[in-house]
């Protein structure tokens, strides 16, 4: 993949300012779909862990960018906003360290026009204050931390509109490439520095400290397992044979009663899947996606080989080696997401302290994933039981 060159790591004010504009667009397109389904109505909405209430989600992204731009708060403290919230109640209502998941279905919430309200008026102010803003990082740093926010949060409703079966907005980038697949790489090995320098601009406060770690030699596949691979692993019953499950997957294939990926269903000799509500035939060649963690390593099991650390994933992506293909699918790791040495909790201190220890390291990024947003740094995670993201895997041996 050829690394973006328009990251909002280093975006000056005026592209972090075009970029927060197309991130709003995309985020009310979005909310758009689910209300168009009746779903921007709370109560409608399955009780699902990996679904949020949109219109809540819409004042939780307004109430971030309020937070830490307008309210100038240096972190998540409750007590370290410096000014009060536009919004009656914002706070109680829309704090997502206050506000319990399960309970965003039962809030007393303002009605859709005052929520987009706030939202718009959050939005030109956050705007106006970016315009007297001195292009320098400790500066732009907030503004850089509310676009993440936001089009990490977009891609999340995505997938929850490709969960119940609704159109993605139009604006949507057109899917999936073929992934030609050219083998495996071998790489020598050798020291990687983990971590997020200094001069690399904006960093997630999981990415630091940087720090080098040994990487043996390692052979890692071009790009990430497609349809047709993993659909040969479904074939010869690997959903039933349980010596390539490991115990905790075993577990939550018995809870399950699956065969196949979330979304693959069975069409005489083809294997047809619904994408984004549409009914489509499953493209051989494309990654495979929506797969758990435990689906990952059932397949590296079956296969003989084993998902990736981190750190040669980095290794090979920093690398520069053309047949190193990534960016269509997050990819699932070996490595449980923890700190680096030296880590300190940033501004948004609940982004990856409460998830250490329990999430799995993804790496890469999905078609879903804006641009500005992707880098080889980033340490994305998620519970090894979910799949509903656009996540799938490439593999890896000694």
């Amino acid at each position: 993949m050829t690394l973006p060159t328009a990251s909002f790591r280093h975006a000056s004010a005026q592209q972090l300012a075009q970029s927060l504009v197309a991130a709003r667009r995309h985020t009310l397109a979005l909310l758009d779909r689910y209300a168009d389904a009746g779903y921007d109505v709370a109560a409608r909405l399955p009780q699902e862990p990996h679904l949020t209430p949109p219109l809540w989600q819409l004042g939780h992204i307004a109430w971030f960018a309020e937070w830490y731009i307008l309210r100038e708060a240096p972190s998540s403290h409750p007590a370290d906003a410096l000014y009060n919230c536009l919004l009656t109640r914002g706070d109680d209502l829309f704090d997502a360290n206050m506000v319990a998941h399960r309970a965003r279905w039962t809030l007393d919430m303002p009605n859709a026009g005052a929520v987009r309200m706030y939202a718009h008026e959050v939005f030109d102010r956050v705007l106006d204050k970016l315009s007297r803003t001195a292009s320098i990082d400790s500066a732009l740093y907030p503004y850089r931390l509310a676009l993440a926010h936001e089009d990490m949060a977009g891609e999340a409703m995505l997938a929850g509109l490709q969960s119940l079966g609704l159109p993605a907005p139009d604006s949507l980038p057109a899917g999936q490439r073929s992934l030609a697949s050219a083998g495996e790489i071998r790489f020598p090995g050798g020291s990687v520095q983990l971590g997020s320098k200094p001069d690399d601009g904006f960093a997630f406060d999981n990415e630091s400290a940087p720090h080098a770690v040994y990487v043996p030699p390692f052979s890692i596949d071009s790009a990430p397992v497609t349809n047709a691979q993993f659909g040969d692993f479904v074939a010869d019953g690997g959903y039933q044979n349980r010596q390539f499950w490991s115990t905790a997957g075993s577990a939550w294939l018995m809870r399950q009663e699956r065969s196949s990926p979330l979304y693959w269903q069975r069409d005489g000799l083809l294997w047809r899947t619904e994408r984004f509500g549409v009914p489509a035939t499953l493209a051989p060649q494309e990654a495979v996606r929506h797969l758990n963690l435990y689906e990952a390593q059932a397949y590296c099991a079956w296969i003989g080989r084993r998902l990736p650390t981190e750190a040669e994933w980095e290794y090979a992506a920093l690398s520069g080696h053309p047949l190193f293909r990534w960016g269509q699918v997050w990819e699932w790791t070996a490595t449980p997401f923890e700190p680096y040495p030296g880590f300190v909790p940033g501004a948004w201190r609940e982004y990856s302290a409460p998830h250490f220890m329990h999430d799995q390291v993804l790496r890469g990024a999905s078609f879903a994933t804006p641009l500005r947003l992707v880098s080889p740094r980033m340490r994305a995670f998620q519970p090894p039981e979910r799949g509903e993201g656009f996540v799938g895997l490439r593999t890896c041996a000694w």
